[in-house]
């Protein structure tokens, strides 16, 4: 078998977008977070993708949200850039302007909102890849585009070279493993989970890494995760995962019935950076709503369960 030496590895985050009060981008937040992260050893940066909210965000915002991350990472780890949008020609502008502006890979779902077929979501990967200079990654979210991406569509794009890997947020941890699997024949193609509960399993099974939405708020608990995985330490890397478990009941601070899933889980980690003192406000994008006094508190008693710091 061929040794593997996948391009992207470690632990990716999905940098979360800070916003002011009125809603505009925060620059100083998000320099702060981008801080944040790379402190706590990330090897990546995904930027514009669901934890960046990225479908509220104009071209113009989006655009802005590259410059200050591209910015602040300085080159010391690669920036992947979501180039997020319903159909081929959108998602190839929203690439390309990310190229433009630094993007060391772009991530691309399936097309959405159109009815779309699997030979038409292949010629969707194949159009994207030729139309640029950069590394495409797929983005596998399901729940968000109503298309699964099957190994069977991956591993034949990646074997032609189409994909430099694929993020992984479907939540199918059995397709996730035959993944795996046939990218054992695939040296270079990067296999990262977004299933931010199971990184341990994961890993074992063959990951190269991952982009949990919650490594926004404790980088330094995800990196301490993989570098158990990958000496071998699977003790370690449990020990860690079940606190990250534990981390997670922040999600679940939204009063049911008030808010939706998105914004429940990137309302609690907004609120938990605001209050590690990284971000000044928790604001999110209309029509979503920011967390309230009560849940902020239910969120503290979280972080400090977890023996994170906060101001």
């Amino acid at each position: 078998m061929t040794a593997r030496t996948p391009r992207h590895t470690g632990v990716i985050p999905p940098v979360v977008t800070p916003l002011t009060a009125d809603g505009a981008i925060d620059h100083a937040s998000l320099e702060r977070v981008v801080g944040h992260l790379l402190d706590g050893g990330v090897s990546g940066l995904f930027a514009l993708g669901s934890s960046g909210e990225t479908a509220y965000l104009t071209p113009a915002r989006q655009d802005e949200v590259i410059k200050v991350i591209t910015a602040a990472t300085a080159g010391r780890v690669p920036v992947l850039v979501g180039a997020i949008e319903t159909t081929t020609g959108r998602a190839i502008e929203r690439a390309r302007a990310a190229e433009r502006l630094g993007a060391d890979a772009v991530v691309v779902t399936a097309p959405f909102y159109t009815r779309t077929h699997p030979t038409e979501i292949d010629r969707h990967f194949r159009d994207i890849a030729a139309a640029l200079d950069l590394p495409v990654l797929a983005y596998d979210v399901p729940v968000c585009v109503h298309s699964k991406l099957d190994p069977e569509l991956l591993l034949p794009l990646a074997a032609d070279g189409v994909l430099a890997g694929v993020k992984d947020s479907s939540g199918d941890d059995g397709a996730f493993r035959r993944l795996a699997i046939g990218a054992r024949e695939l040296p270079e193609f990067s296999v990262l989970t977004g299933h931010e509960l199971v990184v341990d399993a994961m890993m074992l099974g063959g990951a190269d890494g991952s982009v949990p939405g919650l490594g926004n708020v404790d980088p330094h608990g995800y990196v301490r995760l993989h570098e158990a995985a990958v000496r071998g330490d699977w003790a370690a890397a449990r020990a860690e995962q079940d606190r990250l478990v534990a981390l997670f009941d922040i999600v679940g601070a939204a009063r049911p019935g008030t808010a939706s899933a998105t914004a429940a889980g990137l309302g609690a980690f907004k609120t938990a950076l605001m209050l590690r003192g990284i971000i000044a406000t928790n604001t999110m994008s209309a029509p979503m709503r920011a967390l309230d006094a009560a849940e902020t508190a239910e969120i503290a008693a979280c972080l400090d369960r977890a023996g994170l710091t906060r101001v």
